[in-house]
């Protein structure tokens, strides 16, 4: 097939359907009717010989084909996009604009709710996604356009490029409400730690800096459970006497929800600083821009914009 028989329009129907999974959807975003959306799909698979997507449990699941393009399509499209509508300023309310962020599962829960009430009342048309990157990819995928920002402790990125910090944070360990440990009394946060190794510990596979707090603290061995993801530790928790290594301002809001005790003991390199990354080369781009300035208003905390360490 030559590229002069493609509709750029199919381009972005392709990338809809994609990332929804469903071409009612999809045509509602793209404001489409559904018949017209399902033609368009069908002149695409026919100038491109295959399937694209097939039905599947709960909307349409991407043939291997449609998943090697799919990432070469949206970056193509992030790229005209950018090319085109290139102006001194942006307008939130009337931006349609897709936005991609790097986030750990995590953050997702610590930064996404108030995010996105935020942009329900300032920019309605604006379309978030995000999209977990190795770490040894943030740099270049910040860089080529790929994601828009990162949010977390990101040390690797601290020369590489812009970052400016919104909170301080350390790690703590999270009990169910009435463990026998948590209701112990202590001399000193040296004996806290030395009686830590009487407690069993669940972790995360995937997040490395709370396995080096375990391996630190010479608690790896007590671990009784690898998970993949981080959300699922609050309900083990809560019904087992299992604890978890997490951020406090994760915990907190665990603990202030009921049900859970926070426990603060003196590991070795528990203060981490939460930070906003992004590209030099995006720098001075109008929309990112304003997404930063969004994310600071919301979440930077006045000892991290002055530089200070955080209180114990």
């Amino acid at each position: 097939m030559h590229i002069d028989a493609l509709d750029l329009n199919l381009l972005r129907l392709f990338d809809a359907v994609h990332r929804t999974g469903n071409v009612s959807r999809a045509a509602k975003l793209l404001h489409l009717t559904q018949p017209a959306a399902s033609q368009g799909l069908s002149r695409l698979r026919a100038l491109l010989g295959d399937p694209l997507f097939v039905r599947a449990a709960g909307g349409m699941a991407p043939t291997p084909r449609a998943d090697r393009m799919a990432g070469m399509v949206r970056s193509a499209l992030a790229t005209l996009e950018q090319a085109v509508g290139e102006s001194a300023r942006f307008d939130p309310l009337q931006s349609r604009r897709v936005f991609r962020l790097h986030l750990s599962d995590i953050g997702e829960a610590r930064f996404l709710p108030a995010l996105m009430a935020a942009m329900r009342a300032r920019a309605p048309g604006v379309h978030i996604e995000t999209e977990p990157v190795p770490p040894a990819e943030l740099a270049a995928a910040l860089d080529s356009g790929r994601i828009d920002l990162a949010i977390g402790f990101l040390p690797r990125l601290q020369d590489a490029v812009q970052s400016l910090p919104l909170l301080h944070d350390r790690y703590v360990v999270l009990l169910r409400a009435g463990h026998p440990f948590a209701r112990q009394r202590r001399r000193s946060a040296a004996a806290l730690l030395q009686d830590l190794r009487t407690l069993d510990f669940v972790a995360v596979r995937s997040h490395a800096d709370t396995l080096r707090i375990l391996q630190m603290a010479q608690l790896d061995g007590r671990v009784r459970l690898t998970t993949e993801h981080f959300m699922v530790l609050p309900s083990i928790v809560r019904a087992t006497d299992l604890a978890v290594v997490m951020p406090r301002n994760i915990a907190r809001g665990f603990a202030e929800a009921g049900g859970y005790a926070i426990v603060e003991p003196a590991f070795a390199l528990r203060d981490f600083r939460v930070a906003l990354h992004w590209s030099h080369r995006f720098d001075a781009e109008p929309g990112n821009a304003w997404l930063r300035a969004l994310v600071v208003e919301l979440f930077q905390e006045p000892a991290a914009a002055a530089g200070r360490a955080a209180p114990g």
